[in-house]
């Protein structure tokens, strides 16, 4: 009998969503190729690789288990890998790619695609919502979604009777003493070990020690069962909390799972509204988490895809500075906060989305340095980080790169907010309360750097009107821009 082809990229594991959900091992056959035009194509983050790898070959093992003939290729690159089988299957199948260069090979070589349905708003729902948008504000996306799934809903109405806990969830972290919870490690198993030997004669960044991540299914359950019995309560109010007590806080560290489909968004979302059902977990702590898993991460996904290939591209403020050095070296700075968290990025390959956001891209964006190359070390380095994930996040959130197509204002801040925000600047060497002096905390200085020179940008934007009137306002600007000078000079140098 003439059999298809099943192509499953690294991030379809699962048998129940994509091209495999009504696979049988008796008419479909199944493909996993490892390109190494991509293993060698950027120096990425070793746990990167690792877990990309590793979970791909264990699920490959579940599938035979379970009766399927299961190619495991290493070629050239995927369209290679798949030529290479197509010619003795009648056809060869997958589901909707990730990303817009894995779509554009599969499409060439005359891949049949399938629904992604690993989200749980398909891309033309969200591309008709978009459409009826007069803008693509990230709440009214996340109210919608609320209704269209009802969750957290009391009838037409947002349940506990706001549609989100903001003001309740953005506390600094607590004082010394308090218990933050413990995460899983796991044990590295024949194909684990095989995996990280054959890593190690690539030249690769960061370390491979750390045991964080587990690369199956059941690890997977394990992580989601640690955050909701031990972190869901508190996970809200804490949520954007940085401290050098806790490299996690009360995060759930599923993403890494999510987006490979070890774990899907429906499973999550129900099992926390279980636990969330029997009582004990604030609605500010649920509702919080509900949005990153039915919001965030779904709105990301949707704009991805609805803004078009061409919008990594963007680069609206012309910034052209090269990687800072310290990104790469959480040794070569001064900047405590800087360097817990490149530290934390080379022991595991992650940190939640404040550091992202407000450490390391707010000095990208204020230190000017060129999206695309800061989006690529950004991809490099994290452990979850897809295509559809970085160029939103990166491009139009962190960078504000997209001239505001995506985010109204950029997200920058001075060292006041990493003060308010962590525990990081009590032992720092610079002082965030000061922009000229020579301690000064070059987040900032160049806070009000970047004001100055994107001043006439800005403008006409409303939501910034009250930075740009505090801007000028300031006795010593002048000053204030002469240290921001410097000290972007030294950033390229590695001295501060």
């Amino acid at each position: 009998m003439a059999k298809s082809l099943i192509y499953l990229a690294h991030d379809n594991l699962n048998r129940h969503k994509g091209a495999l959900k009504l696979a049988n091992p008796k008419i479909h056959e199944v493909l996993f190729v490892e390109s190494q035009a991509m293993l060698n194509g950027a120096r990425w983050h070793k746990q990167r690789l690792f877990f990309l790898i590793s979970a791909a070959r264990h699920f490959a093992e579940v599938l035979r288990k379970e009766g399927f003939t299961v190619h495991y290729l290493k070629s050239k690159n995927t369209a290679a890998g798949i030529k290479q089988m197509s010619g003795e299957f009648t056809e060869v199948i997958a589901a909707e790619p990730s990303s817009y260069r894995l779509r554009d090979s599969l499409h060439k070589i005359g891949v049949k695609f399938v629904e992604n349905d690993f989200f749980l708003t398909s891309r033309s729902d969200f591309i008709n919502w978009a459409q009826s948008q007069k803008s693509l504000k990230l709440e009214n996306f996340y109210r919608w979604q609320r209704k269209r799934l009802n969750i957290l809903m009391a009838g037409d109405e947002p349940e506990g009777g706001a549609w989100n806990f903001d003001e309740e969830n953005r506390l600094p972290p607590p004082k010394l003493g308090y218990k933050w919870p413990k995460y899983p490690h796991h044990e590295r198993d024949e194909i684990d070990n095989a995996v990280i030997a054959e890593l190690s004669a690539l030249k690769l960044t960061g370390e491979l020690v750390d045991t964080t991540w587990g690369t199956t299914r059941a690890a997977a359950l394990r992580q989601l069962d640690n955050f909701l019995s031990h972190s869901f309560k508190d996970f809200g109010p804490l949520e954007d909390a940085m401290t050098t007590e806790s490299w996690a806080v009360h995060h759930s560290l599923l993403s890494t799972y999510l987006n490979v489909g070890l774990i899907t968004a429906d499973e999550v979302v129900s099992e926390a509204m279980k636990r969330y059902r029997k009582g004990g977990i604030p609605i500010s702590s649920c509702e919080g988490f509900i949005r990153q898993i039915i919001g965030w991460r779904e709105y990301i996904n949707g704009i991805y895809w609805f803004f078009g290939s061409e919008y990594r591209d963007s680069n609206t403020l012309d910034s052209k500075r090269e990687l800072l050095p310290l990104f790469t070296d959480s040794k070569s700075t001064k900047m405590r906060c800087v360097s817990e968290t490149v530290a934390q990025i080379e022991q595991r390959a992650w940190v939640h989305h404040i550091p992202r956001l407000m450490i390391l891209s707010n000095l990208a964006a204020l230190a000017d340095v060129n999206p695309a190359r800061f989006l690529s070390w950004m991809r490099e380095v994290f452990i979850d980080a897809t295509d559809w994930v970085m160029v939103p996040n990166v491009i139009g959130m962190s960078m504000h790169a997209d001239g505001g197509r995506m985010s109204t204002k950029p997200y920058i801040a001075g060292g006041s907010y990493i003060s308010r925000m962590s525990n990081y600047c009590g032992d720092c060497s610079y002082n965030p309360k000061t922009r000229t002096e020579n301690d000064s905390c070059p987040f900032t200085t160049l806070y009000w750097h970047y004001l100055a020179r994107n001043g006439e940008r800005f403008k006409k934007n409303h939501r910034m009107f009250q930075q740009l009137n505090g801007m000028k306002k300031l006795s010593d600007l002048e000053a204030t821009v002469k240290r921001g000078d410097f000290v972007i000079q030294a950033l390229e140098r590695g001295e501060i």
